[in-house]
Order: C-alpha cells, then structure tokens, then sequence
C-alpha cells in the first residue's frame, strides 16, 4: 500500500483507524488467550487423567498391602488349634502397622461360633480386664445361631476396645462380605458401614475379610476372620499422599446395586468442575473413584499476563494512532492553507499587476492632460502634483482597508478635507452607507478631486459664503447615484475650452466606472452626476476575511 493512500486513510478516518488498530491487537490478543486457556485445559485434563490413575492405582495398592497381610494372617491361624493373645499380639507387631498399614483402624480376629459358645467366648474376651465385656447385640434381644463376635483387635487404643465383643455377622452389610469372603477364600471389602469405634460418629468405614479355615477339603470348617476395619477419610486421604500435586476434589463411593453411595471425601468439591470417574477393585468389591480438576473458572497466570500485555499494546498502538491521525489531519490542513496561499499570493501578483497597470495608465493620461492644457511648466508641475496626491489620498484609503471596500463617504471626505473645516465655505456631505470596489473608489476621487480644485479656483470654493453638497443614494443594489451641486458661488459661464478636470472626468473617469457622467455648467453653480457600480465583495475581494484570518 502507498504511503500516500495510509496517510489519506488517517485523514480520512481519524476515528475509526485507531479504534480498528485497538480492535485487531486487541483480538489478536483475545485468541492469544484462547489459545493458552485451551492448552492449559487440555494439559489440566491430562494431568487430571493422570492423578485419577494414580489415586486408584494408590488405593488399590493399600488395599492390595492389607489384602496380603490378612492372607499371612489367615495361613497363620489356620495352621493353628488355637488363636491366643500372645499369638495375635506377636503377628501384630511383626507387621508393623504404624509404618506399612496406614489408613487402617489395624487388625482384629473374629472367631465362628455357635450361640452354645457365647458364654465361653465371653469368659476369653475378659480375661485380665476390669469389667465385664458382652456379646452385641444381645442373644437375648436378638437369638441367633451363627455368631462371629470380635475377640482381639490391635493396636489395643480406647477407640478400637468399644468394637470387642460386637458380633459383626447379626448386621447385614458385614454378614454379605463375610459369605462373600468364605465362599471366595479370598479378602473381600464390605460395603458402606458406621466402624463400632466410631461411637456416636458418623464418619462412614469399610472392613475387609479374610476367612480363616480349618482342615482341607470336604472336612474343612470356618475358624473365623482375620479382618482390617477403615475410616473411609482416612484411607482415602493415605492413598492422596502417594500421590503428588495440587490437592483435587477426590470422593470414593461404594457400589450398591447399581447405586453409588458416597464413602470419603477430600479437597475443595465443587458440583460444576471438571470431573474423572475410575472404578477401583477393592478388595473384591466394586467402588468408584471420582477425582474433579482443582483449576478454578480464572485466568491462568500466563492468560492474564498475555492478556494485560496484549491491552497495554492496543491501547498503546490506538494512541499512536490517534497521534498520527492528528498529526496527518494537521499536516492535510497545513497542505491546504500552504496551497490556499499560493493561490492567494499568485492572485495578488496579478491583481497587483492590473492595479499597477490601471494606476500607471490613469498617471499617464493625467499627465498627457496636464501637459496638454498647462502654459508654463510650473503649472504642469503643480497640476501634476495635485491629481497624484489625490490618487495617492485614495491610495491610502485603500490600504488602510486592506483594498477591501471603501464607504463613499471616505472617498468624498478625504478628498475635501481641506475645505470641510474652513469658515468661509459650507460643505455637506450626506448619504447612506455605500462601499465601493477598490478601482471604483479610486475613480471617484479623481472626480472629487477635480471637482473640489474647479470649485476652488471658479466656483463656489472660491468665495465666502460659497456652498459645495455631494450627496448620494442607491439607484438599485448594483449602482449609486452621487450628485455633487455647487451654490452662493459667482455666476457661472460655459468655459470656451475644455479644461483638464473636464476631459479627465468625462473621459477616464467615466471609462473607469463604466457610466456617462453628466456635467453642466449651470448659472448658480457647476452640477455633477455619476453613476457609481456597487459590486459584491466576490467580485473583486482577493480572498473574504474569514480567509485572511486562518491559522494553521
């Protein structure tokens, strides 16, 4: 594109041009920040994709940890006549639950007993302890015949002795993972339950099963169940620590039937983020891991830096457009002002030239009549001298207006100053205001001027008393009548030759105004009619006046 044509552009639309320059940047800018948020969402998915991978891989490694500890536990104590204290507490300690069982309440062992057995189980749960512990629920209250009360469970804290002696097979959840347990001869997870530790809790738990069996093949029998019981939260939250990474919304829900039943929850959870959802084996149990995007709905850090670098460069750019734009509409006006005086300068170079030539020409047929009609040649010098410093007294009007209009008046007084203020003459001068084209002005002074010298030497100038009016009005909006009447003066005769101030007026003043000029030498007084042009301004002003006052 020319430079011309940009530049004309920002002339032409000095608004628009920096607007469109701030609205291009700006949406550069805007897909700029599209760009970065959709590939920080596509990385935040795949990051989102990956924790939700390594979560359940974590939980099903915790539950995979406890799962063989419980199988070591079962071989064991089937391998055993009997599960002692003292057995139970050395197997405990040799696991080290404090460092490689985290998330678990620890380890208990139910025995499988028959209602006949209650009172013998109760005798071993009291053994060395102050107090008396019962089965629960109790036979009593609920009768039953297959029971599997909690014997022993480690570590021996408060919390996990309000669980001994609770029979886990009278409610219904852990008696499903039981038979689940026994009928598989593998570790099974129960379903949503409320852990006996909890007392009057309601943080939701889950338990896993191992059947402890005696004898093999068709003569082997349930001993009973080495088992782990979990705080839902807590093992979840000890699956998220062997995860690294912002903490996301994480929920655990148990599988029921084809309905989730939410088990933990952990971080900020929203119900409108970004979700995954994983199904997690655990412990031959279906349950759901969801995982939801810790990224908020703000700007990601290098959004907002693209964003607010991307607005301080549009606005930047709009403004050095708009200083451009102002720059270019001041150059385009100073071309044109530049150009309008030129026009202007030439203009006045010709009309200087006309005026030169009119003047010069006037001048020349002045002094052909002076010399024509002058005896002596002090009285060609001294006519001379008086018709140029008439022309030169409307000069000076000119001038002062700038070779705009001139009042008739100003003609007319100028030219008769000498005699306005003298005591001997009345002169009148009277009409409205009328202004003359540079040309007609200096015309008419030459008139007024012969006029006023003829009045002085013959007419009513010449005498005390004598009367000289010079009145005008307007014919129509193009022409002005100017009548100038002498009167008291001594008696006038028709000159027997033609004098100079005759020929000039009837000739060149005439010419000039392109009018007849009617003159007559009357008894009582010379009469002088002229027929004066009133022109419009345009038709001679070389430039108005709101022109001549521009300024770049």
């Amino acid at each position: 594109m020319r430079r011309g044509q940009r530049r004309r552009w920002l002339v032409d639309y000095p608004r628009a041009v920096p607007l469109g320059i701030f609205l291009l940047v700006a949406a550069i800018t805007a897909l700029s920040v599209f760009s970065i948020e959709s590939g920080e969402r596509a990385r935040a998915s795949a990051e989102l994709n990956r924790k939700s991978i390594s979560m359940t891989s974590a939980i099903e490694r915790r539950a995979y940890s406890n799962s063989s500890f419980l199988r070591a536990g079962a071989a064991l104590f089937g391998s055993q006549g009997e599960v002692t204290p003292e057995m139970f507490r050395q197997f405990v300690s040799e696991l080290r639950l404090d460092a490689d069982y985290r998330g678990a309440e620890g380890i208990g062992w139910a025995p499988a007993i028959g209602s006949s057995e209650a009172a013998n189980f109760e005798a071993k749960l009291n053994e060395g302890r102050i107090g008396f512990t019962r089965i629960s629920p109790s036979l009593v209250e609920t009768p039953r015949q297959q029971l599997v009360p909690i014997l022993y469970l480690q570590p021996d804290t408060l919390r996990n002795r309000r669980a001994l002696g609770y029979d886990m097979y009278s409610e219904p959840t852990r008696r499903e993972a039981m038979d689940e347990a026994q009928r598989t001869i593998r570790p099974t997870a129960s379903g949503r339950i409320t852990l006996v530790q909890e007392g009057e809790g309601e943080d939701y738990g889950f338990l896993i099963f191992m059947p402890v069996i005696d004898g093999f093949g068709a003569s082997r029998n349930l001993k009973g169940f080495i088992y782990s019981p979990f705080n839902a939260s807590q093992f979840l939250a000890s699956a998220a620590e062997l995860v690294s990474g912002d903490e996301e919304g994480v929920r655990l829900y148990d599988i029921d039937g084809g309905e989730r039943r939410l088990l933990a929850q952990m971080g900020n959870w929203t119900e409108d983020g970004e979700t995954i959802q994983r199904e997690v084996d655990l412990a031959n149990r279906d349950m759901l891991l969801v995982v939801q995007s810790a990224n908020d709905e703000t700007l990601s850090p290098l959004s907002m830096i693209t964003l607010l670098f991307g607005l301080a460069v549009a606005s930047l750019l709009m403004v050095v457009a708009r200083l451009l734009t102002q720059q270019a509409q001041e150059d385009s006006r100073s071309l044109d002002w530049f150009a309008e005086q030129n026009s202007i300068r030439n203009s006045l170079t010709r009309e200087l030239n006309h005026r030169v030539k009119n003047t010069l020409a006037n001048v020349l047929s002045i002094v052909s009549l002076t010399r024509r009609r002058a005896d002596s040649l002090d009285e060609f010098a001294t006519g001379i001298d008086n018709r140029i410093r008439a022309l030169s007294a409307t000069h000076d009007l000119l001038t002062q207006s700038e070779w705009g209009t001139t009042p008739i008046a100003s003609v007319v007084g100028v030219e008769l100053a000498p005699y306005a203020n003298d005591q001997d003459h009345t002169v009148v001068i009277e009409g409205p205001a009328v202004e003359l084209a540079p040309n007609d002005a200096l015309s008419l002074g030459l008139a007024i001027h012969e006029l006023a010298t003829n009045a002085a030497k013959y007419g009513a100038l010449s005498t005390s008393g004598g009367k000289v009016e010079i009145t005008w009005s307007l014919v129509n909006e193009q022409l002005a009548s100017i009548v100038w009447v002498e009167s008291n003066g001594p008696e006038v005769t028709l000159p027997k030759k033609r004098g100079f101030g005759t020929d000039l007026i009837e000739k060149i003043v005439a010419h000039e105004l392109r009018h007849p000029v009617e003159l007559e030498f009357l008894p009582e007084g010379v009469r002088c009619k002229l027929l004066v042009p009133v022109r419009e301004p345009s038709e001679f002003e070389l430039r108005s006046s709101s022109q001549s006052n521009r300024e770049i």
